[in-house]
């Protein structure tokens, strides 16, 4: 929701939100705003007008009465209908009539219409967590209002991955997809990019916001397809979407060719950086070793390198790869977008991390990164995290952190060696004797 105020450019504050709840309250500058933020939102549902809130019915009237009865008037003639959505309770129907009933000090004297009304009024209940089994009689909390608008929660359905034309075991879930790219804040006039585009989830959700998108991948093919119908391209077109493909190549971030600024303190925020926002789902190397492009010992395979140099232009060529540290991998996302993000550009990837504190792998930092927020979809013993960053202005980067930071030395040769992820999932995540958290 703070994204999406951010990109609407609308002043909201955020009065109450928990966890435990689905209710959020926020304060916002007009009706016209609140359908602006809501309308491309993937995990709200809707937002309403509030008129009134309290731990019990009789709370719920006095702050209705107190507040809005200036606006009773407005609605007096208008069609309408009343509803009662309860979070986590049940009421009867019998009961449900009664509290419509109870709001009859209204007034309104216009038809009630249960499809299309001019105007709905919802009152929502927010109950007890199994409060229907365990017998509680009444919710813990109410809120009143009339309904603006809902979200775009039909998008992930647009977008389903069952009904696309290309995709391969990797690609991200629509609704996963979507809600990176509002968090990345992709709007009409930004430039976004997936290092790891495989075969376009986050690109499309971009384009679906009206973003010019590029992508890139070590395996050319998986952009490729059958370069028929089951394509990259293919899977824009079918969702009308080919003006947001800017372009996808070969390349892994260790050899890019895009060009990447000189870290400097006293930069204009735009001169040598392009990117408004980078979107991505590094690989995680557990069904295979994480690779780049390159060979292992290039002293006892230089004809490797050779034969790529003649043959890299061949569509079927596979260039040689190496194993590469997962952690070295994260650090290179970020100094990669500190080099190319413009001022206040987002970068948001997904990272997998263990549950167990002991295996835990810490948010990776950069100086010139500000962690904006960490979101974290929990599996069983692993987790992974949504992490969005804000490119931080060269003024306001500490110098002293930027030059106390080391370049990271991946130690190991083998997958596992390089990948404590990828060593504690094929363990189990069951702690290892004597074994050292590596990930600090």
């Amino acid at each position: 929701m703070q994204a999406l105020a951010l990109i609407e450019g609308i002043d909201m504050k955020v009065i109450s939100y928990s966890l435990e709840s689905p209710f959020c309250v926020v304060c916002l500058p007009s009706e016209a705003a609140a359908r602006r933020l809501i309308r491309r939102s993937i995990l709200a549902m809707s937002i309403h007008e509030l008129w009134g809130s309290g731990a019990d019915l009789a709370a719920v009237h006095a702050s209705v009465r107190r507040t809005t009865q200036p606006l009773w008037s407005k609605y007096l003639t208008c069609s309408f209908k009343f509803t009662i959505d309860s979070y986590q309770g049940s009421r009867s129907a019998d009961d449900k009539v009664r509290i419509i009933n109870s709001f009859a000090y209204l007034g309104f004297e216009g038809p009630i219409r249960m499809r299309n009304p001019d105007e709905e009024f919802i009152l929502f209940e927010d109950w007890e967590f199994n409060s229907t089994p365990l017998g509680i009689p009444d919710p813990k909390y109410y809120y009143f209002g009339r309904y603006l608008a809902s979200g775009a929660r039909d998008l992930p359905k647009k977008l389903d991955l069952k009904k696309r034309r290309y995709i391969s075991t990797t690609s991200m879930d629509a609704e996963l997809a979507l809600v990176t790219a509002n968090i990345a804040l992709a709007a009409p006039g930004k430039i976004m990019y997936d290092p790891f585009v495989g075969t376009g989830s986050f690109p499309i959700a971009c384009a679906q916001f009206g973003a010019l998108t590029f992508g890139s991948d070590i395996d050319g093919r998986s952009i490729r397809g059958d370069e028929k119908k089951r394509t990259l391209k293919a899977n824009f077109e079918q969702y009308g979407l080919l003006a947001g493909l800017g372009g996808m190549f070969t390349a892994d971030l260790t050899n890019t060719p895009i060009r990447r600024a000189e870290l400097r303190y006293d930069g204009d925020g735009v001169t040598g950086r392009l990117f408004d926002g980078i979107v991505c789902d590094p690989p995680y190397g557990v069904r295979e070793g994480l690779k780049v492009l390159g060979v292992r010992d290039p002293e006892k395979c230089p004809w490797v390198i050779t034969k790529g140099r003649e043959m890299y232009k061949n569509p079927d060529f596979i260039p040689p790869r190496k194993p590469y540290s997962f952690l070295a991998m994260l650090d290179g996302i970020l100094q990669f977008s500190a080099q190319t993000l413009v001022d206040n550009g987002r970068l948001s990837f997904w990272m997998p991390t263990a549950n167990d504190e002991d295996q835990e792998i810490p948010v990776p930092t950069h100086p010139y990164l500000e962690i904006v927020a960490v979101c974290t979809q929990t599996f069983n013993k692993w987790s992974r995290r949504l992490i969005t960053y804000r490119r931080i202005p060269d003024a306001e980067v500490d110098q002293e952190a930027m030059k106390a930071r080391e370049e990271m030395k991946p130690v190991g040769k083998t997958a596992d060696e390089l990948n404590p992820f990828r060593k504690a999932y094929f363990n189990g995540f069951e702690p290892v004797e004597g074994a050292s958290n590596d990930a600090s």
